[in-house]
């Protein structure tokens, strides 16, 4: 099986090329949030942080890097969902790709590594499908997800912040994903920060939370990857995570990254409440169908990752209390 396995050739792309042309960011904090998966809930609680923010007098830039499509099966929530999200700054993630511009060969483009089962891949191929089929109801939406670039590099605080949603290679890369850092260390990381000359590099896509504060031929650099805004991150732990970046300290509860830069680096907890989202969720994804087998355990527990794997996984991540 090659559908949802392997990686189109236009996902990819040269790392020296994401800093290329950058764009001012003008604003006091960055939230970057990948993998909302059409959770219109989490989308209001991210959209409430922003508004937090803003009333402690900072400026406030949201930025979606991919994959804020999944769950949101029907042409209202699809509607809903892509509506407010481009009305803030984006980025395409592989699903967005598909919606609008389907590859045909590519399944659900998740470019899933080998340690993926393959229940898991043919589901979210599925899952795809089902989606194409509502994403064709609506051509306007489909031509701006087309339009979406798949990465930015922004210039915050002085710095350059590439904003990816896979890898520096690929649009679906797995390459900072917990368990290729885990695997292979955090030597790939810094030759994509050698490669690419960014400061802080912030990807989704691969499911799982990952921080990294180190240190590059003697320059300090950061590395988030947020997991999922619309689904739990850690073990027995239901809410979603977003990556915030910032002169200002992140919020109470946050997991903060120390860091020899001018800018504090966290994710972020997101409080959507749960009991109305599994209640919608059930209704678009009624128990057997390819979302509820694979994604329902997740969303009502978590995943297998616990805070203390997360903290030890960076050495310096702490939780802000």
């Amino acid at each position: 099986m090659t559908e949802g396995r392997t990686c189109p050739l236009h996902y990819r792309y040269r790392p020296g090329d994401l800093t290329r042309e950058p764009v001012a960011c003008d604003a006091d904090v960055l939230y970057v949030i990948g993998g909302l998966y059409g959770n219109p809930y989490a989308l209001d609680e991210v959209e409430a942080l922003a508004e937090r923010e803003k009333a402690r007098g900072h400026r406030v830039q949201l930025l979606f890097n991919g994959d804020f499509n999944w769950f949101n099966a029907s042409d209202e929530l699809f509607r809903s969902i892509n509506t407010r999200v481009l009305g803030h700054w984006a980025t395409t993630g592989n699903v967005e790709y598909e919606l609008a511009q389907p590859a045909g060969d590519a399944g659900c483009g998740c470019a899933y590594p080998e340690f993926v089962d393959d229940g898991v891949v043919e589901r979210s191929n599925r899952i795809m499908a089902r989606l194409q089929s509502v994403a064709a109801n609506h051509s306007v939406l489909q031509d701006k997800l087309a339009d979406l670039p798949r990465y930015r590099c922004l210039i915050f605080g002085g710095l350059k912040v590439v904003v990816l949603h896979g890898d520096p290679e690929s649009l679906a890369g797995w390459g900072l994903s917990h368990e290729m850092l885990e695997a292979h260390g955090d030597g790939p990381l810094v030759t994509w920060f050698r490669q690419t000359d960014a400061d802080v590099i912030v990807s989704t896509h691969t499911c799982l939370p990952v921080m990294r504060s180190l240190t590059v031929d003697g320059q300090p650099r950061l590395f988030l990857n947020n997991g999922s805004a619309g689904m739990g991150n850690l073990a027995g732990d239901t809410t979603g995570l977003v990556a915030r970046i910032a002169a200002s300290p992140p919020p109470e509860g946050a997991f903060s990254l120390p860091s020899l830069l001018p800018l504090s680096a966290a994710l972020v907890p997101v409080h959507f409440p749960l009991k109305s989202w599994v209640t919608l969720f059930d209704q678009l994804w009624p128990a057997g169908t390819d979302a509820a087998v694979s994604y329902r355990h997740r969303i009502l527990n978590g995943t297998s990752l616990t805070v203390k794997q997360l903290i030890h996984d960076t050495g310096t991540v702490g939780k802000v209390l």
